[in-house]
């Protein structure tokens, strides 16, 4: 039987970076709904993310299980921000259990002033997309990428002050629910993420090999 991970946690807890070390070393691979939405081209989806609001379950349901029936998932996958509420969290389970697959969540936990800090403080690089942190990992000079020093670093918009607070709102209200539905069922493991990725990971891929 092929294992679901389900990696839960906070927007800016670092499901994102421990996904893809799980897809690189034990071969699952990485579902982001939060890419999938983005690749889309729908005006109306794409001014609900930059909101901090959540999308219709319908729609994200649709996506991963269209994306879940590709051959690679066929020895399990990480779901990396999907479900965000008990409604896709019971849409989840049947799909589950048409697939004949087992799931496990696994919560990496951040204290909600580290979140709000990595997210307000979050930069890109428009040209080579490295990521910087004003708070914790800062360009060389002012908002200029160390790489490219003619380059202005951006911010997404959904990392602005005003879109963290919805979106660290939503999660409290929707989607910490959650974690009892989870746990429960016996299905919920948790690590401390606020620690080096690698002290992370350890601990993630000992649950998820469990």
């Amino acid at each position: 039987m092929s294992k679901i991970i389900v990696l839960m946690g906070a927007p800016g807890a670092g499901k994102g970076t421990q996904a893809r070390l799980l897809q690189e070393r034990l071969g699952l691979p990485q579902i982001s709904t939060g890419d999938m939405l983005r690749a889309l081209d729908a005006e109306d989806i794409h001014s609900t993310q930059t909101s901090g609001k959540l999308i219709p379950d319908e729609v994200v349901i649709g996506l991963v299980r269209k994306r879940t029936e590709q051959e690679d998932c066929n020895h399990g996958y990480v779901l990396d921000g999907f479900p965000r509420t008990p409604a896709q969290a019971e849409m989840l389970e049947k799909l589950v259990a048409v697939q004949g697959n087992a799931l496990m969540a696994i919560l990496v936990d951040v204290p909600m002033e580290i979140l709000e800090k990595r997210l307000t403080g979050r930069r890109n690089c428009p040209v080579c997309n490295e990521i910087y942190n004003v708070y914790f990992k800062p360009p060389n000079s002012d908002n200029v990428c160390d790489r490219h020093p003619n380059t202005q670093l951006a911010q997404r918009s959904d990392d602005r002050p005003e879109n963290v607070s919805v979106r660290l709102q939503t999660y409290e209200k929707q989607t910490r629910p959650l974690l009892d539905y989870y746990k429960e069922s016996h299905r919920l493991g948790k690590v401390d993420g606020n620690r080096e990725r690698e002290a992370i990971y350890k601990d993630i891929e000992v649950i998820a090999k469990s």
